[in-house]
């Protein structure tokens, strides 16, 4: 048993002069704060990666900046699933006595400590080194690759998927720390620069500076209770050339165990925070777990199920899209949300009912996913 009892988030966007450490530590420290305990009450230390500062230690490296001398430290990189499954891992850690109170941080300076074109180069790294980065795509060639089998399959169109990146735009409309604040349509998603057709700029996350963690303990640490209920992960491939058929991607895997594991059906869920590195990400996520059938998602977007106010509130702060990416903070905001949303602190932004959420992240070309089921218990 596990619980998240403190989160902990700066805003997204630009941090001129601060570097991934800094931003990480500022998210610490909100986090720590947020929990009720102290920095040398954390005996345990979970760091994501950073690829402005590619430290091989990075987990010792924060701990020794942040001034804490942990008794278990470990750095993790699945890349986007790196927040939720750091999160997996705290879990396991203090249920089974490693520790007990365990920090998971990930931030970075992405936008302002890095060109573009060395961001650019370091995301490609995910493909295959002698099949496909030899070829020259990026990032989001290899998703606009996926969202063109997706959309021969399923039939999406480039104006659903618009749609996802609207929402998203909406949401953080509501958000003071959010990287954009201005309102979009689909009209402009179709209009924007394509970047990897059908994928559009505005299919697309960008590039920010963040920083975000949270705090998993053995036992609650104040009268707000949330509950790590169940988590599984799956890793079905790597590369994009290796990958399985759509319908057989980790993201059924994970859901599927995790629901084994909790106990916790998909109708039982009432808040949900999935990743959405781009928009066909978000799409076939949402299908995939369950949340709507094989091509009706963006039916669902129109229709406002998934609004703040709606049957299933998304990523109410406006997701990776929309919110910002920083590595593997940008999924991080995925969690700190929610639980803002679980204890009814989200302000403006605060939904009807998030007493049971579920969460995923997705990592590489969809190849590593974990899927979370949290509970409010009081």
């Amino acid at each position: 048993m596990s619980f998240v009892t403190g989160v902990g988030l700066t805003s997204y966007g630009k941090h001129e002069g601060l570097s991934s450490l800094d931003l990480m530590s500022r998210a610490a420290e909100l986090a720590i704060s947020d929990a009720g305990l102290k920095r040398s009450d954390i005996d345990g230390i979970l760091c994501g990666y950073s690829t402005v500062s590619p430290h091989i230690m990075l987990a010792t490296v924060f701990a020794e900046h942040f001034g804490i001398r942990p008794s278990y430290a470990h750095a993790v990189q699945v890349g986007g699933a790196t927040g939720l499954a750091m999160t997996m891992l705290a879990h396991h850690l203090v249920d089974a006595g490693v520790a007990k109170h365990v920090l998971v941080v990930g931030g970075e300076n992405r936008l302002t400590g890095q060109s573009r074109d060395a961001s650019i180069q370091a995301l490609a790294q995910v493909g295959h080194p002698d099949y496909e980065v030899t070829l020259g795509p990026t990032i989001p060639a290899y998703y606009g690759l996926v969202a063109t089998r997706y959309m021969h399959e399923y039939g999406l169109t480039q104006e659903d998927l618009a749609e996802f990146a609207v929402l998203m735009r909406k949401h953080a409309l509501t958000h003071p720390g959010a990287q954009f604040h201005e309102p979009i349509t689909v009209t402009d998603v179709m209009a924007s620069k394509p970047v990897a057709m059908p994928l559009k700029l505005l299919d697309c996350c960008p590039v920010s500076d963040g920083g975000a963690a949270c705090v998993i303990s053995r036992e609650p640490t104040g009268e707000r209770q949330v509950r790590v209920r169940g988590c599984a992960q799956a890793h079905t491939h790597q590369h994009v050339t290796a990958a399985p058929a759509l319908s057989e991607l980790g993201a059924e895997i994970a859901i599927a165990k995790a629901k084994d594991v909790s106990g916790i059906a998909i109708p039982d869920v009432r808040y949900a925070a999935v990743y959405d590195s781009f928009t066909i990400t978000l799409a076939m996520l949402l299908e995939d777990l369950g949340l709507a059938k094989r091509g009706e998602a963006a039916a669902r977007v129109r229709a406002g199920y998934f609004n703040q106010d709606g049957e299933m509130p998304l990523n109410t702060h406006g997701g990776l899209l929309s919110y910002g990416h920083c590595g593997v903070g940008g999924a991080m905001a995925h969690l700190v949300e929610t639980h803002l949303q679980m204890t009814g602190r989200a302000e403006n932004r605060q939904v009807r009912d998030a007493s049971v959420a579920l969460l995923h992240g997705d990592g590489g070309v969809l190849s590593s996913h974990v899927s979370m089921f949290l509970e409010r218990v009081r």
